[in-house]
């Protein structure tokens, strides 16, 4: 991640969240565009294919990662609505998505977020819009 990128997250700690329980790692943040990946091994579900809940956490966490770059000093980004259409499933290796803006409001923000597999082919299509808040001490 760049070092603005770095600068702007650095008040979010991830130690053990979600985020670092499933081993997502964001390789590239804007407000207009994130990217991140995810290894299928340890988030499958029983017949070991990907788990459709974490396709759905990666698309939240790029989305929400995205509209907290673009609400600003002192604003947070909190998801209010997420659907995910998964495509394909993936028995291993690491999946990548990418969140991309939609809409960059003053109060929502829209993202579509493609979830691929090692191969490039689309698992997961999801959209998250999250609102825009002033930060909570």
């Amino acid at each position: 991640m760049s070092d603005t990128s770095t600068a702007a997250l650095r008040t979010l700690s991830l130690d053990g969240t979600l985020i670092e329980r499933m081993g997502i790692e964001i390789v590239a943040l804007s407000a207009e565009r994130a990217v991140g990946t995810m290894p299928v091994e340890g988030n499958t579900q029983p017949a070991g294919l990907l788990h459709g809940g974490a396709s759905a956490v990666l698309a939240e966490t790029l989305g929400s990662f995205a509209a907290y770059q673009h609400a600003g000093p002192g604003r947070a980004a909190v998801g209010i609505e997420l659907s995910a259409t998964h495509h394909r499933s993936a028995r291993s290796g690491v999946v990548t998505g990418t969140a991309t803006a939609v809409h960059l409001g003053s109060t929502l923000a829209s993202y579509e977020v493609v979830v691929e597999d090692s191969d490039g082919r689309r698992l997961c299509t999801a959209r998250l819009t999250c609102m825009l808040i002033d930060a909570r001490g």
